[in-house]
């Protein structure tokens, strides 16, 4: 039995070349040879099934690559992204040639796994965050090339997107601050350069350093990888006058400790670096 939610849209732009990547990588240039024998003009249906509790996503992905294989191919989907399952629900029916459904369904599943696993470790995380008042983000942790479908796969799982980039916002790590000299340093440097076209966050280490980025007046404050008393201490200098982050080695365990008042923000780098692919099955049938 499956449960609507709202799903973020998708730009096709965003996995169209991956697809084809990913069968030029599995196909080569001879093509599905065991399929090839043993296969012609047979009609084929194949019902992608859920075998576990999670939450859907990528099956536009899914439905790109037998297309990309043979135009012909229909896709009824019975489910969408964002949406709920249970073992034994019914996501999808692809319809075409058996020997293209062959061909296809390894590619399409190692796309709606590797989503729908995000997807659903994003759902469990937010839900428990959200019952305390703070909202989960992902982080730049993903495999390359794959960001932007990872990320897509975050917020149908209803947590947020950190930075999406290098490009879209300011974050001082403690790299920058070691370098520059100081938080105050850096923040001003980062002033005269864009004045205030991006949001500044500053990653501290410290009770002191937190002090340093409130006088320095920046957005958003991450406490990375403080200790339980430490971050207490942080969050109630801070008192408000920015946003804040907790970061560093954070799982489903601590988000439930650590979510509450005064905490904005949990970054899970675990949500797409380390994520559990979720299990379907394709069981392809000749009509």
């Amino acid at each position: 039995m499956s449960t609507r939610a709202s799903a973020p849209a998708i730009n096709p732009k965003v996995y169209r070349d991956l697809v084809k990547r990913a069968l030029a990588e599995d196909l080569g240039s001879e093509g599905d040879v065991t399929t090839a024998a043993i296969f012609a003009d047979e009609q084929g249906s194949a019902r992608l099934t859920s075998k576990g509790s999670g939450v859907v996503a990528g099956l536009e992905v899914f439905a790109a690559v037998f297309k990309e294989v043979d135009s012909a191919t229909t896709v009824d989907f019975k489910l969408t992204d964002g949406e709920s399952v249970e073992p034994g629900d019914v996501v999808a029916v692809v319809h075409g040639k058996a020997a293209s459904l062959l061909s296809s369904e390894r590619v399409a599943l190692n796309f709606v796994s590797y989503l729908s696993g995000i997807a659903t470790a994003a759902r469990e995380v937010s839900v428990a965050a959200a019952r305390a008042g703070t909202k989960i983000l992902d982080t730049r942790k993903t495999l390359p090339g794959y960001r932007e479908l990872a990320k897509y796969a975050v917020r149908v799982g209803g947590a947020e997107n950190h930075r999406m980039g290098l490009y879209d916002m300011v974050l001082i790590k403690d790299n920058h601050i070691d370098l520059a000299g100081s938080i105050t340093t850096a923040v001003r440097r980062t002033r005269i350069k864009w004045d205030d076209r991006f949001k500044i966050e500053v990653e501290c280490r410290s009770l002191r350093e937190v002090a340093e980025a409130l006088e320095a007046k920046v957005d958003m404050i991450m406490l990375d990888n403080m200790q339980p008393r430490e971050t207490r201490r942080a969050i109630k200098l801070i008192g408000g006058r920015a946003k804040v982050e907790l970061s560093g080695n954070m799982d489903l365990a601590s988000v439930k400790r650590l979510a509450g008042p005064g905490v904005d923000y949990i970054s899970l780098g675990s949500l797409t670096h380390s994520v559990r692919s979720f299990d379907f099955s394709l069981k392809v049938e000749t009509m």
